[in-house]
């Protein structure tokens, strides 16, 4: 990460509070010194982690499969978008088979009631790239 960089996060809208990174040697002292001084907390993996590393790049999978690969990207701008929608969806209303089918940030519903068509509004996110079926609001 220059100097550059780390500029160009500062003035997002969204900025990333924590930086996951493996124990690669290109993350440097100086490295971590620039991301502390864009506001950041580096977080390097514990040592003899695979299976944390694994999680990260399932994730990086996901978004270039599900996401990435579907658009023509039209620079960073446009990049930090997807990715910030992307996350957004993931988090929030993209289904996990590990959570049995329902999203991170979210409870399993104690009751679930049966609604008719009509009550049924399909919202998109990603630009249209996923779709979700919610009730309308009254």
């Amino acid at each position: 990460m220059t100097n550059s960089r780390a500029e160009e996060t500062c003035v997002r809208k969204k900025r990333p509070a924590t930086l996951i990174h493996d124990r690669h040697t290109k993350y440097t002292k100086k490295f971590r010194e620039t991301v502390e001084a864009a506001g950041m907390k580096p977080n390097p993996l514990p040592k003899a982690s695979p299976n944390l590393n694994g999680r990260c790049e399932r994730f990086i999978e996901t978004i270039k499969l599900e996401c990435l690969n579907e658009f023509i990207v039209f620079g960073k701008k446009h990049l930090d978008y997807l990715t910030v929608e992307f996350a957004s969806y993931y988090n929030t209303k993209r289904s996990h088979m590990e959570r049995d089918h329902l999203p991170p940030i979210r409870e399993a519903p104690e009751e679930v009631e049966t609604i008719s068509i009509d009550q049924i509004e399909v919202r998109r996110y990603v630009g249209g790239l996923s779709k979700s079926f919610e009730r309308k609001v009254a």
